[in-house]
């Protein structure tokens, strides 16, 4: 005759650690994706696009360097005509004696882009960061530029 045990096997115990491996893999993933991301959310140069009604006047206003660009290809420093050349200079003067100068540009709806985007890397090499687009007011009722 066989005689057995009267004790039971104890069967796998319950596991109480938490298991990390699908939380680390979760964090290294979000990790990435930031690291891939946050470069896309900034922006070396902030627009300031044509519909503004507020009208805001600092206590200390900085000084100011008005450049606009006409319809017929001219570049004006504060209303006087100036070629590319001299305005190289005037910035570059203006940045050393006041680099947070503020530049106010006044374009042209019909000035192409690109003549806008070299005249910005021109003060952006001069050193002069602070740039301002001046617009008409008009706000919510102004009609869009046309193609």
């Amino acid at each position: 005759m066989a005689f057995g045990r009267l004790e039971r096997p104890q069967g796998s115990q319950p596991m109480s650690d938490i298991n990390m491996t699908p939380l680390i893999d979760v964090m290294l993933v979000l990790l990435v994706i930031f690291m891939l991301t946050a470069p896309l959310m900034t922006s070396r140069l902030k627009l300031d696009l044509p519909k503004a009604d507020a009208r805001i006047n600092p206590p200390n206003p900085p000084a100011v360097l008005a450049i606009a660009l006409t319809a017929d290809g001219q570049t004006h420093l504060d209303e006087q005509l100036i070629t590319t050349e001299a305005l190289a200079r005037q910035v570059e003067a203006q940045s050393k004696q006041k680099p947070d100068a503020e530049v106010q540009l006044r374009v042209d709806r019909v000035v192409p882009y690109e003549r806008v985007a070299q005249l910005i890397g021109l003060l952006q090499k001069a050193g002069l960061n602070r740039i301002a687009f001046v617009t008409e007011p008009g706000g919510e009722g102004a009609q869009p530029a046309k193609p």
